[in-house]
């Protein structure tokens, strides 16, 4: 998360999903927060989603396109 500060968040998952995140999170070299927060912002690149407080990310402003 760049130059922002962090909250905490607790919720439930089944051991299937937890085993899948730890998986996944092992072979990219990730923490299992980062990995959730990269499968979070690749889903709203590819569905254009933005964060109405900070605005669009760059990768999917017009102007980085070109």
């Amino acid at each position: 998360m760049p130059g922002g500060k962090t909250v905490a968040m607790t919720f439930r998952v089944t051991p299937a999903f937890k085993r899948l995140l730890e998986r996944a999170a092992e072979k990219e070299q990730r923490s299992n927060t980062n990995m959730l927060e990269k499968l979070l912002r690749d889903y709203c690149e590819a569905n254009k989603l933005v964060d109405v407080e900070q605005g669009p990310s760059p990768k999917l402003s017009p102007e980085s396109a070109n």
